[in-house]
């Protein structure tokens, strides 16, 4: 193989990071016909934890630092972690779009280690209680605008993300992108004022779906240029889109950091062994066979989700790895204007209501802090789709949790807080043949763009033959405009 680069995460200070993985791949992949010497690898280290650095600049300076291998090969390999995902993502989109400004060498195999593509939880807590978290950097402040970047809902991931969910397939191109992500937060690692890092369905920093690549985008609006139903309700229609398929693999045990369990540091042998199996792959047939044996395995994966946690002198803690989906909605209306103040509220059954919605299937709700109408929820889909009995693997008579039943249809009611005026809003619902399951995939992020119709009444602007002077400063509304 040729020159294969490693990219590292947030706020990282020391190439002590990587651990023992470039040795420990280095060591494996003559075994499965790799050759692999010093002179090819490469360790980044570039600064994230200074305020005035934006993505954009990394960007611009990991193609400088490209240029400046001067690589003998047209092409290279890349192993990124947590945030080195994003970075090379928002390259290989920065290449596309302005390929005069950037470097004429071709990415041929992204291998994303823990990657925040979709954000952490975790960003939103502001740079003072971060600093305690040992485990994402160690003696500096972290730096705010990358910081910004990495919030669930941030305009800037879900700009990029909504670029690849509907834009052209990385195969056609050559490009063969992985993920992999850990499935357990480190225990001896959880902060015990931020619950974040000890979250289910996590590595302890970036959510299983945040990571996953296989990703949609759903739109709830108004179709056909139609009004409300009878009773006044804005009837919403549901159109979804899928992003190319991306091979994702879940590495059972492994956590965001740390040398006893992180995914990168810790350098576990199935870590390694999935690593080479990407970096084997050679054409579109080798791939797509990958992406179906990381579906099998991951399936096996689920099977085996009851994590009992040992606790000292006490009862083990019981975690039941339920399969989780996150989903980044935005409130706006058809003018792009946000919907400050609306209410979004999940429902289920016919006729719907949100006290249909399965008990314990909201796990988080976060709002992000630069837009107030982009909340980010994080739902349990075992629970959601309906679930079997869940047995104690100590007694397997005994039951953790009985079987759950789906209560589909499920849909969305958003509530605005201007229901009068000139210019207005309606209350507003899904359509009753739509599903919003359908959207939503096990282990996997989905946004979901809420559009409703605003309604402008004649009032807002009148014509009229009388010469006279005419007050109007208190207009009538009159009827809505079509």
């Amino acid at each position: 193989m040729g020159t294969l680069v490693f990219v590292h995460g947030w706020s990282v200070t020391s190439t002590a990071t990587y651990g023992q993985m470039p040795q420990r791949l280095q060591q494996q992949a003559a075994t499965r016909g790799l050759a692999l010497t010093v002179r090819d690898l490469w360790l980044s280290e570039y600064v994230s934890f200074d305020d005035a650095v934006s993505m954009g600049d990394l960007v611009r300076a990991f193609d400088h630092a490209l240029r400046d291998l001067h690589l003998q090969e047209p092409e290279f390999d890349c192993i990124t972690h947590s945030t080195g995902g994003p970075v090379v993502r928002e390259w290989l989109r920065a290449r596309r779009d302005a390929p005069g400004h950037y470097g004429s060498i071709r990415l041929r195999h992204l291998v994303m280690l823990a990657p925040a593509n979709f954000g952490s939880a975790l960003a939103q807590l502001g740079k003072g209680v971060l600093g305690r978290l040992k485990a994402w950097f160690d003696g500096v402040e972290p730096g705010q605008r990358i910081l910004d970047w990495l919030e669930l809902g941030s305009a800037e991931s879900l700009r990029l993300n909504l670029d690849m969910i509907h834009g052209r397939d990385p195969l056609d191109d050559g490009l063969f992108r992985f993920v992999l992500t850990g499935d357990r937060p480190d225990r001896a690692l959880y902060d015990h004022l931020n619950s974040y890092t000890g979250e289910d369905g996590s590595d302890g920093v970036v959510r299983i779906a945040a990571a996953n690549l296989n990703a949609a985008h759903a739109v709830l609006s108004l179709s056909g240029g139609g009004s409300g139903d009878a009773s006044g309700i804005d009837v919403l229609s549901l159109n979804l889109a899928r992003g190319p398929r991306c091979a994702f693999r879940i590495i059972a045990g492994a956590s965001h950091s740390g040398t006893a369990h992180g995914i990168l540091a810790s350098a576990e042998p199935d870590t390694v062994e999935v690593i080479l199996r990407c970096l084997a792959v050679r054409d579109a047939s080798s791939y797509a066979a990958l992406c179906d044996a990381f579906d099998a395995e991951n399936a096996t994966r689920d099977a085996d989700r009851v994590e009992l946690e040992p606790a000292g002198p006490f009862p083990p803690r019981v975690h039941i790895h339920d399969p989780r989906s996150l989903l980044i909605a935005r409130l706006t209306d058809e003018a792009s204007e946000p919907l400050a103040g609306a209410g979004l509220l999940l429902t289920a059954g016919t006729p719907p209501s949100p006290d249909l919605m399965p008990p314990g299937f909201l796990i988080d709700r976060q709002a992000n802090s630069h837009q107030r109408t982009t909340v980010s929820l994080f739902l349990d889909y075992a629970l959601l789709a309906g679930d079997d009995r869940v047995p104690d693997p100590r007694h397997t008579r005994r039951t953790l949790r009985p079987a759950a039943k789906a209560h589909r249809p499920y849909g969305a009611l958003v509530k605005p807080v201007d229901l009068a005026g000139l210019v207005h809003h309606a209350i507003a619902q899904s359509a009753a043949g739509d599903d919003l399951l359908t959207a939503i995939g096990p282990h996997q992020t989905t946004v979901l763009d809420v559009v409703l119709p605003r309604k402008i009444h004649e009032g807002v602007f009148r014509l009229t033959r009388d010469l006279a002077p005419q007050d109007f400063s208190h207009p009538v509304p009159g009827p809505l405009i079509g």
